[in-house]
């Protein structure tokens, strides 16, 4: 396996991880990712850490699908890819109804028919074939309908890209999205994978990969994983609880969380129900206690260095490409580093 490095976005105050970047790209750390949700965005941060660095890729885990055009992101994947020398990895996915409706003001529409869209009009873009004219279910170029001049034309990008393909990966977790997401990605973002449940996920990007004609060998896989090095388990478990607190309780309505269905499925229903209800209710410490020590560890690297190395092998057996670690400690990069490359 491969290591990421992954930084996610910045809270209340921006944090500069620059130096942890460089000892990233030092150690032979393949890939940093960031993230985005209603905060910091994902592209300034991949900017500044590619002009501090030179071989290490960079990645968006995810850019909004809503939040930019087709062409928007595809001038801005040909800007970064040429001022980083082809280090860019595409990561794209659409965030839940709540932020694309409330943050961004679109509607969050056919789910699956703006993914796919977007993928190939943003393949148009950068391949600069010819001025690039769509009209599908979501997108229309030019623009049609009401408010439109009917002046608009076909356009090509100006800037020649430095790639004219750019690995587009999806971040993707329930089993329609995951199948489209085999057929017609270069790779698969996983945020909550669990390596015993890794079937769940497998067997419809599978089916996906039928249609395109590829195999799970094939598929790059990037999967995020909390790394907590530390000689009490429990202890570890406690600072992953509040993340899965925030996202299975507050990250998607009561009716529509992908993350409270992922944990679901992994056996955990009675627990993910009583965490969703007390984040919503606005009990957050009591959500982050009703947080299964077992559900930390199916998806997390807990424990000992010695307790990780063991836990290493159900995530290489599960077919994941690159193991993207989300702590940001300088000390956990450097363990996780020993432990795999």
């Amino acid at each position: 396996m491969k290591l990421g490095l992954q930084i996610g976005y910045s809270g209340a105050q921006m944090i500069d991880h620059t130096e942890l970047v460089k000892e990233a790209e030092r150690l032979g750390y393949s890939t940093v990712w960031t993230a985005e949700a209603y905060g910091s965005d994902a592209v300034t941060h991949l900017t500044w850490y590619a002009a501090h660095t030179e071989r290490i890729n960079l990645a968006t885990g995810i850019m909004q699908i809503p939040a930019r055009t087709p062409a928007m992101c595809a001038s801005t994947v040909a800007t970064l890819d040429a001022l980083s020398g082809g280090r860019v990895i595409l990561g794209l996915g659409l965030s839940g109804p709540q932020v694309v409706e409330g943050f961004h003001g679109v509607p969050y529409g056919r789910p699956l028919a703006r993914t796919r869209e977007y993928v190939e009009i943003v393949r148009k873009f950068l391949a600069r074939d010819e001025p690039v004219a769509y009209d599908g279910r979501e997108y229309h170029l030019p623009a049609v309908g009401e408010g439109a001049t009917g002046l608009g034309k076909p356009l090509r990008l100006i800037l020649h890209p430095v790639r004219n393909e750019v690995p587009i990966y999806l971040g993707a977790e329930g089993p329609k999205n995951l199948e489209m997401t085999g057929e017609i990605a270069d790779g698969w973002i996983s945020m909550f994978a669990a390596p015993n449940h890794i079937g769940l996920y497998r067997e419809p990007i599978e089916r996906g990969l039928a249609k395109s004609g590829r195999t799970w060998e094939e598929f790059p896989v990037a999967a995020s994983v909390m790394c907590i090095p530390g000689d009490d388990v429990s202890n570890c478990a406690a600072m992953v609880k509040p993340m899965i607190a925030l996202y299975v309780g507050g990250m998607g309505a009561k009716d529509r969380n992908f993350h409270f269905d992922a944990v679901c499925r992994y056996g955990f229903e009675d627990a993910a129900v009583e965490i969703q209800d007390k984040y919503l209710a606005g009990d957050k410490a009591g959500a982050m206690a009703a947080v299964p020590d077992a559900l930390c560890d199916e998806m997390s690297l807990l424990g000992p260095p010695e307790r990780i190395r063991e836990r290493l092998e159900p995530w290489e057996k599960a077919g994941i490409d690159e193991l993207t670690i989300m702590n940001t400690g300088i000390d956990t990069i450097r363990t996780m580093a020993e432990l795999v490359l």
